[in-house]
């Protein structure tokens, strides 16, 4: 079954007020039409049903199976994967629409703990499969070929089969899945119920993040404080969810015999460790290089002896600060998508005419951005919180990147879909690629191609280098974690230690910043999640660059590669564009596209 979707964007893009202009909602009536709908409780009680016939049908057989039973083993289980997250992906999706309310929050509870009871009994699927012998699922391969079509499938089960307890006590973490919900739970509702209070207005923690792109220093500075204080008064919330949520990690992996608290993510991502240490050695040597160097450059722009950290994601003082409205933003980035391939700019449009998108700040509703794949035979939805800023503008082009692979995807059905991390920000990234080459090309003045290439370059600094340091944190959290309770002091100084790091020699600290590692989602519901953002950047700038370099087909491969899902591995899903990513120098190319862009930048100040 699929996660639930949660705000996976780092909230320092939005900004801006007045008319934006017809904002969409999301019609949610393609899941169902509402939570006493027949339709759900038709569903749920098939859930129950086929849940313990199947138990019945399968449990302690699938080894005797020949071919053709293990493939219809696997439809039935595929169909109750569908059902199942269709009914979570609507719970989830109106939660998420306004956490603060309880009937929702109720709503999405009962779900969980209901699709927890009737799956259950499935746990023995996944263990019994990691039981049949290597030469006997082989032989079922070669005798079916609709069989062979899930191997990727198979192959990521069978990975975890050395981390593998007894049936007995997998069948129990599953059935105590539910309480580690309930603290993820905590974290949304407490973030989506802080009050801020900057000039004299009250705000949510959205509204007060997009403060700290504002023109106004002053107004920066006080959003950056308010943040601190507020942070600060519920610290101890914050610390008592991730020394729980750490701590939970470290038993299950120490009783999985787990190597690293990484192992877990490195699996369901599908990518080899050594991979990641390459990505992040790699970035981390970069760190002079690409942040250091580009801050120093803002640092004079904005006229400045030393940058405060109000002042990291400040627009440049020729920046033009109107404000984007929806229509302007929708043309840009659905130009940029048809300019590529009119065949993007066809999936792309039921989006904005459908429903599919979900673009106001509204109180309550959850900070960020994320497009949730719900199931394949309905169709992805779209957050945001616009707030008409340009950088809104390049969200919308990452998270319509991310709809797009999501339905180019669907035909691959429910288990072959979902792609790993590491390769779920390709499509996103690349449409912010595109949409950001669009509006280059149509710069008018040296100033304006200034600015658009200081917000790139900020926005893969964001990407890169604040998710490597972001990795580093809870790297250090984890193993600090292991040895003991953290204070949120203890925690406060793990986030300052690899601030400085990454961020360089331009910027000073205020009081309070050390706090500020308590809003981020990622921590707490996906753990060590935000290295596939810098996996995504530097895989998409070396596809970009073949791209740039007019490589015959690149479109039409382009679109294989998406609709591929999770079907083939990165090595599989790269070679037709003559890159691997388990090359260290891979990393290079990627990073060298930030690096040019800055070169180009210090050339302006020649």
């Amino acid at each position: 079954m699929r996660d639930l979707p949660f705000p996976v964007r780092d909230a320092n893009a939005a900004g801006g007020t007045g008319n934006l202009g017809n904002l969409p909602e999301w019609d949610l009536s393609d899941l169902y039409s509402s939570e006493d709908a027949p339709e759900l409780d038709r569903d749920l009680t098939w859930l129950e049903g086929e849940c313990a016939s199947f138990a019945a049908d399968y449990e302690g057989k699938l080894a005797d199976l020949d071919a053709a039973g293990l493939l219809a083993c696997v439809l039935r289980n595929e169909k109750i994967n569908s059902v199942a997250g269709r009914v979570m992906s609507f719970a989830g999706l109106r939660y998420y629409q306004l956490t603060t309310d309880a009937d929702r929050a109720k709503f999405l509870s009962d779900m969980q703990e209901k699709i927890t009871i009737f799956t259950t009994p499935l746990v023995f699927f996944t263990l019994e499969i990691n039981r049949i012998d290597d030469d006997v699922l082989k032989a079922h391969f070669d005798a079916s070929t609709d069989l062979a079509r899930y191997e990727p499938v198979f192959r990521r089960i069978r990975a975890m089969k050395p981390y593998q307890l007894s049936d007995e006590l997998e069948k129990f973490l599953h059935d105590l899945g539910v309480v580690g919900d309930a603290w993820e739970r905590l974290f949304d509702e407490t973030i989506a119920g802080l009050t801020f209070t900057v000039d004299g207005e009250e705000l949510n923690i959205e509204g007060t993040l997009s403060f700290l792109t504002e023109q106004d220093r002053s107004k920066r500075e006080a959003a950056a404080r308010e943040l601190a204080r507020v942070f600060q008064d519920n610290v101890k919330t914050f610390a008592r969810v991730h020394n729980t949520q750490a701590k939970e990690k470290e038993i299950v992996d120490r009783w999985r015999n787990m190597p690293t608290a990484q192992t877990g993510r490195h699996l369901s991502n599908d990518v080899e460790p050594e991979v990641v240490e390459a990505l992040r050695e790699a970035v981390v040597a970069a760190y002079p290089k690409l942040s250091h160097r580009y801050y120093e450059l803002k640092r004079k722009w904005l006229g400045l002896d030393v940058m405060q950290v109000w002042d990291r994601n400040a627009p440049l003082p020729m920046e033009d600060s109107r404000i984007v409205d929806w229509a302007e933003a929708e043309k840009t980035v659905m130009d940029a998508y048809n300019a590529f391939d009119p065949r993007m700019g066809e999936i792309a449009t039921p989006f904005f005419t459908k429903g599919w998108i979900d673009a106001a700040v509204k109180p309550g509703k959850a900070p960020g951005a994320f497009a949730h794949p719900t199931v394949t035979d309905v169709h992805p939805y779209v957050m945001l919180n616009y707030l008409g800023k340009p950088r809104d503008v390049m969200t919308l082009a990452h998270e319509l990147g991310h709809g797009v692979h999501q339905v180019l995807a669907a035909d691959q059905g429910e288990m072959l879909s979902s792609t790993p991390l590491t390769l779920a920000e390709t499509a996103s990234v690349f449409g912010e690629m595109l949409t950001f080459r669009k509006m280059l090309d149509q710069a008018e003045t040296p100033e304006q191609r200034k600015v658009l290439l200081a917000g790139k370059v900020e926005d893969m600094i964001n990407t890169v280098v604040r998710q490597i340091a972001f990795y580093d944190f809870e790297c250090k959290l984890h193993a600090a974690r292991r040895e003991g309770e953290l204070t949120p002091d203890d925690i406060n100084a793990l986030w300052m230690s690899v601030q400085a790091e990454s961020l360089g020699p331009a910027f000073e600290y205020m009081d309070g910043y050390e706090t500020f590692w308590a809003y981020i989602p990622h921590f707490v519901h996906s753990p060590f999640y935000v290295y596939a953002y810098a996996f995504g950047d530097g895989l998409v700038n070396a596809l970009y660059s073949v791209y740039e370099s007019g490589s015959e087909g690149f479109e039409d491969k382009y679109f294989d590669m998406l609709r591929a899902g999770g079907s083939k591995h990165h090595k599989e899903l790269l070679a037709p564009f003559g890159l691997d990513a388990s090359d260290p120098k891979f990393w290079d190319k990627g990073l060298s596209m930030i690096s040019g862009f800055i070169d180009e930048l210090e050339a302006m100040e020649g």
